[in-house]
Parts: structure tokens; sequence; C-alpha cells
């Protein structure tokens, strides 16, 4: 798996592709806007977008979807305990930021669920605390864990917001994501990447 790292929105918000590179089938992961410079990427690599991934329904991870989605037609999942903040702009953020933006259409996932996507399986991770539905996707085959903003390079999500909470985050780190292998590759939301055995010694929050 390639992996590959764009900046996109007005909170800097960390886009993914997770690029399989025998077929070049390509999910995208937390796509917080949808600019030129990205879909130009996916074109001049010949790259073939399978699934839309979202770690939860805040704005800044979700605005770009239905500029992809006029692209490309594919599925976009998301966990089910945020199928509110989907579809409330209020509670996703984007009304305090913007004239505010929903998508309905998702396909819900739940917890453990298994998602064969671009030849990978691709495991949700239910970590709420940041959100009621935040999740992280985890490949085992690959050692890759697309965090979202559950858990930072030496930090975590923010939990003031309405539907979180500090103390369902801290054990979502804690019992979710720091029992998978320490050599796991972490793919947070914002900021830098890191790997799940540094940040169960070096994370203060946790």
């Amino acid at each position: 798996m390639r992996i590959e790292k764009f900046s996109v929105g007005i909170l800097g918000t960390n886009c993914y592709l997770a690029v399989n590179e025998e077929t070049l089938e390509t999910v995208i992961v937390d796509p917080g806007a949808c600019p030129k410079k990205l879909l130009s990427y996916i074109a001049e690599e010949n790259l073939k977008p399978a699934a839309i991934l979202l770690t939860h329904g805040h704005f800044d991870h979700i605005m770009g979807v239905d500029g992809f989605l006029k692209e490309f037609s594919i599925p976009v999942y998301v966990h089910e305990d945020d199928r509110d903040a989907m579809n409330d702009a209020r509670l996703n953020q984007s009304r305090t930021y913007t004239s505010g933006y929903t998508f309905s259409d998702a396909v819900y996932v739940k917890d453990q669920e298994i998602l064969k996507l671009a030849g990978y399986d691709m495991e949700v991770i239910h970590t709420p605390g940041h959100t009621m539905g935040c999740c992280c996707y985890y490949i085992a085959s690959e050692d890759v864990l697309f965090s979202g903003d559950t858990l930072f390079q030496n930090s975590v999500g923010r939990t003031d917001f309405e539907n979180s909470s500090t103390s369902a985050l801290v054990r979502s780190v804690r019992e979710r994501l720091f029992v998978l292998p320490d050599d796991t590759h972490v793919y947070p939301g914002h900021s830098g990447e890191t790997m799940i055995g540094y940040e169960k010694t070096h994370n203060p929050y946790v």
C-alpha cells in the first residue's frame, strides 16, 4: 500500500489516498475538501478511486465528498453513530465556519465491520470520544491505522464539542488502539504521522 497525504480545507485536514500499487485502486480517507491539485494527482497517476472513508462527521473531514462524487461513482462510509452529525450542519460544525454542509447518502458501518476495498481488508474500530461516531480504519496486513481525530502525534482529539466525551476518548485510545501492534503506523486527521508503540509511551493525554 502506498499512502499519499494532502492537507485540505480551511483547517488543514489530512486527506489520504490509500493506493493499491498493483491495481491502482484507491481509497480516499477524510476528504475535507476537493482541491484541483488532488483531482489532478489522481488523474496523472491513473488512480482508480474505489471508496471514501470518513473517520467522523465533522465538516473539516467531509466537505469534499460532493466534489469527489461528481467525478467518481463510489460509496461513502461513516460509522452509524455519526448519522446525526452527517445530517446536521450545527452538529458537524459547518454552520460555525461556513454556510453549512450536510451529506445524507453515506453507507453507515458498525464496529468491527470489515470493508473489502481496493484489495485490502479494512476493519472499522469504533472510537467514540471526539464524536459519538468516531472510528478508525485498521489494515492489519499493512500495519496501517487511519486514526482521524481520535489519536494524534503526542495528542488526542478535542472533546469540548456537543456529544464529545473526554473519558470515552481516553478509553477508546487505551482499549481499542493501544492493543494494536506497536509497529502500527498511525495516520491522523491532523499533524504528522506516528506509531502505536511511540504513543503508548509518549502521549501525555492517555
